[in-house]
């Protein structure tokens, strides 16, 4: 039976996976954004209603809009699985230290990522790093929750 207090505000770890998730969410956006702006400073357009000028061409190999695009596509390769585990998790009623650091390494780390990915690329292993930290919480959540789903 699922204890109502688990998905309470009162219950800080929920409110703690609700903040990050949050965070998360228009971290997604404004990667969205940036890849926007990025097509519009550079001229990359890839449907011809967006070209702004009859001399411009339609294109899709511009390094610095497919960088961005990359980074935004594992965004939600990665984002989105943690907002379903880390819910998941949350009705574990998992240690709270344990749960609020995890979901702080999620988020800093994907938004290290990004930042190290296509803001101001820094070489590897930066990207890397930032991109395991995120997954290991993630995959212990995951690991977590099957253990208490107890098959």
């Amino acid at each position: 039976m699922l204890n109502p207090e688990l998905i309470s505000l009162e219950n800080q770890v929920f409110r703690c996976y609700l903040g990050w998730s949050a965070i998360l969410v228009l971290k997604i956006f404004a990667t969205g954004i940036y890849t926007g702006l990025m097509r519009f400073f550079t001229a990359t357009f890839a449907n011809p209603e967006d070209l702004m000028s009859p001399k411009l061409k339609v294109k899709f190999d511009d390094p610095n809009v497919e960088r961005v695009r990359r980074a935004h596509r594992n965004d939600l390769e990665n984002i989105l699985p943690f907002f379903a585990i880390g819910l998941l998790y949350v009705l574990t009623n998992p240690a709270a230290f344990v749960a609020i650091n995890l979901f702080r390494a999620v988020g800093i780390a994907r938004i290290v990522h990004t930042i190290v990915y296509a803001v101001v690329v820094v070489p590897q292993p930066s990207r890397a790093l930032a991109f395991f930290v995120a997954l290991g919480a993630t995959v212990y959540m995951a690991l977590q929750v099957v253990l208490a789903a107890a098959f």
